[in-house]
């Protein structure tokens, strides 16, 4: 959503071929039909929709779903979608990984199209300010040695006081060399980051060299972590609109 948000567009040459693909399935048990549901008077997908038509870098949009109906909302709001995902890539327990893959393979199959770039937009995180994705985009792009890039905020708790139960015990949950890390001052703690599902930006080779969506280097993209939102219920969609009336982003003094 860019809403009350304060991003400055980037102008970028197009030096690479981007898709965008925007990864949208029917099912949803915690808010049913969640992708096309409501979220600041329009379906959620609109939001990632419009964040990529925004884009100056971006050459196509594609949304890869097995509903009908969300394909049909989808080209309402000006994006692509050429083909129907199959019902075995539209589970529960699928990951992104061959759901983009098969969105890569179609695309070839269908238009010999093949991007350099693949931008993934989920919508369940619609909070992107304006030039976010662009500068996303160019950040991968001067770093040839990079496989992809991922938008990472610090966590509302340091996982270094976190903790996992083993049989009837509770032990760290990481594995480290600080004399007690749990009952260590936040600022004696190695600072860490959370990914969020705002943005990836991934190389094309990485996805079908390394068969992975990352690859073994990635660039972080650090913003703030009212960014950080993941909508999954009717809690969570309350709680992003909440945010995205109220809150002015400014990513660039990270």
């Amino acid at each position: 959503c860019t809403r009350n948000c304060r991003y400055a567009r980037t102008d970028r040459s197009r030096s690479m071929s981007i898709l965008a693909i925007i990864p949208a399935r029917g099912g949803s048990k915690s808010l049913p039909r969640k992708n096309i549901h409501r979220f600041l008077g329009r379906p959620l997908i609109y939001w990632s929709i419009s964040a990529a038509k925004q884009s100056k870098l971006i050459d196509r949009i594609v949304v890869s779903t097995d509903d009908q109906e969300i394909a049909n909302v989808s080209i309402e709001n000006g994006a692509e979608v050429p083909f129907l995902r199959p019902f075995e890539l539209a589970k529960d327990n699928v990951t992104d990984y061959p759901v983009i893959r098969h969105c890569l393979e179609m695309l070839d199959e269908l238009d010999r199209y093949q991007p350099d770039l693949v931008v993934q937009l989920r919508p369940t995180s619609p909070l992107r300010p304006e030039g976010l994705i662009d500068e996303g985009i160019h950040k991968l792009q001067v770093v040839p040695e990079a496989d992809s890039l991922r938008v990472v905020c610090e966590p509302m708790n340091n996982p270094y006081k976190m903790w996992k139960i083993s049989g009837k015990f509770i032990t760290p949950l990481i594995e480290n060399d600080i004399q007690e890390a749990y009952n260590q001052p936040r600022q004696n703690l190695p600072i860490t980051y959370w990914q969020i599902g705002t943005l990836d930006v991934i190389r094309t080779s990485t996805i079908f060299d390394k068969q992975s969506l990352t690859g073994e280097r990635i660039l972080p993209f650090i913003v703030d972590s009212a960014l950080a939102v993941d909508i999954d219920d009717e809690k969570s969609l309350t709680r992003a609109e909440e945010t995205c009336r109220a809150t002015v982003f400014d990513w660039r003094n990270l």
